[in-house]
């Protein structure tokens, strides 16, 4: 059986007969690209060490990075089962912790930043609700439901636009302006 290079492939991808239906894929032959990390980082000795050291350089924020350690942190996963852990994947294990951890740091990171600005937006809305509740309170009395009808139409717009139409307008002209909206 003789394994074909076919010039359209990679370096390091070997084709069998057609009838085999098989490639054979020598991972410390593949080119040092991103399309081919996940790949040389289940390699074994110099191979694995440099693809990891890729890994490793490649920004926090990267989705390919972000990418092949999930898929590595499955992998772990599924070693830690098994009971006839050889060393290289020990070796593998211990050297991956790190870049886990940040990852996983990173990602939390991450929620509670979005966290906060959603907070901080729905904080702004609320109090942008409360200023409109509390300038037609003081305006017209009690909030009857024509009133609180067009809050929502009057929040649409920056409170700059609407903060002096809530104090120049009369309540006639807020619910002509603001009720058709409805």
């Amino acid at each position: 059986m003789d394994a074909k290079v076919d010039k359209r492939w990679l370096p390091g991808v070997y084709f069998l007969a057609k009838t085999f239906r098989t490639v054979i894929v020598v991972l410390h032959q593949l080119p040092r690209t991103q399309e081919t990390l996940w790949l040389r980082v289940m390699g074994r000795g110099k191979v694995q060490r440099q693809a990891i050291d890729e890994l490793e350089a490649m920004p926090e924020n990267n989705p390919l990075r972000s990418q092949t350690l999930s898929l590595l942190y499955n992998l772990q996963k599924n070693l830690e089962f098994r009971q006839d852990l050889r060393k290289g994947d020990r070796k593998l294990i211990m050297r991956l912790a790190p870049l886990y951890q940040q990852d996983r740091e990173q990602a939390i990171l991450e929620g509670e930043r979005r966290g906060e600005q959603r907070g901080e937006r729905r904080g702004i809305q609320q109090g942008e609700r409360l200023i409109v509740n509390n300038l037609l309170q003081v305006r017209f009395g009690d909030l009857d439901e024509e009133l609180a009808a067009i809050i929502e139409p009057i929040l649409a717009l920056p409170p700059d636009e609407f903060t002096p139409m809530l104090l120049q307008l009369s309540r006639e002209e807020l619910l002509a302006r603001f009720g058709q909206s409805l």
